[in-house]
């Protein structure tokens, strides 16, 4: 089972022209879910790489907005990786590059913190289901 390594906290910057409270930190959790909500929300995206545990945990009800994306911070910055279908017919190149705005906009409006990279992976095509019909 994989284990997340990283219980760190990313630390934002004090807003400009206020006077210092505190620190801010941000579980690296609320940037998986903030970027995963932000990608689901992509027009094109059918859903995201998820693992054994959270695919069991929405068979019982509980929806996994983390699930798929991984964040790590480094002296370099914030690097975002993504994993994801996207539905059939739709051009993966344009829906890449508006995942990728999508993810470091909202990252960016709801946390301050500027992202280095988001990285996209492509892990399959969902094909539409055909719908059944019931004959009575």
């Amino acid at each position: 089972m994989a284990e997340k390594t990283t219980t760190t906290a990313y630390v934002q910057m004090s807003p400009s022209g206020k006077e210092d409270l505190g620190n801010i930190e941000v579980a690296p959790e609320v940037l998986e879910v903030i970027a995963g909500i932000a990608t689901t929300d992509v027009k094109g995206i059918a859903g995201t790489r998820g693992s054994f545990v959270s695919g069991v945990a929405e068979r019982f009800g509980k929806k996994v907005h983390g699930k798929g994306i991984k964040t790590e911070l480094t002296d370099e910055g914030l690097f975002v990786e993504i994993y994801c279908t996207v539905k059939y017919g739709s051009s993966i190149p344009t829906v890449a590059k508006e995942v990728q705005n999508q993810v470091r906009q909202a990252i960016l409006n709801m946390t301050s913190l500027e992202t280095k990279e988001v990285n996209v992976h492509i892990t399959g095509v969902q094909f539409e289901q055909p719908k059944e019909s019931t004959i009575e």
